[in-house]
Parts: structure tokens; C-alpha cells; sequence
């Protein structure tokens, strides 16, 4: 076997991780005409999302953040210690 055969595919980064778990939960953002864009995560686990369409404004884009974002986020990569969002 060559070197290149022996080598394990690489894991994801972290903000791959993160990544893989917005897209699972974004359908259900969209269908209330919202989305968000992953800005930054950084190495301590905090991650930086925007909120776009109907979620600018939205009441209740604060309960989509902590109970569903960050919930989930939290739960399927325990690396993640806090999520914000920017405008």
C-alpha cells in the first residue's frame, strides 16, 4: 500500500460541523420566509449566524436562536459553547 492509501480522510473542522447542522434545520427556517447565513466560528466554539427575510424583525427570531438554532447546534456538536446573531 502506498502512503497516500494508508492516510484516513481528513474530519471536518469545526465550522464544517456547524455548517452540516444549519443546513438540516434551514428548511424549516425557510418556510416561514426566513433564512440565515453562518458568519464566523471560532476556535472556542462560539458561532455567529445572520438572520435574512422574514427573520429581520421577526419577534420571535429569538426563540428560533436559543430553543432551535443553539439547541441544536449544541446537541450535535458539543464543541459549540454559544451562538450569536449580527445584523
Amino acid at each position: 500500500m502506498t502512503d497516500s492509501a494508508q492516510q484516513q480522510p481528513s474530519s471536518p473542522t469545526l465550522q464544517e460541523k456547524v455548517q452540516e447542522v444549519l443546513d438540516l434545520i434551514r428548511p424549516a427556517i425557510q418556510s416561514d420566509g426566513g433564512d440565515l447565513e453562518l458568519v464566523e466560528v471560532t476556535n472556542d466554539g462560539v458561532v455567529t449566524v445572520r438572520f435574512q427575510g422574514a427573520c429581520i424583525g421577526c419577534p420571535s427570531a429569538g426563540m428560533t436562536l436559543q430553543m432551535g438554532i443553539e439547541r441544536n447546534l449544541k446537541e450535535r456538536v458539543p464543541e459549540v459553547t454559544v451562538v450569536y446573531a449580527v445584523t
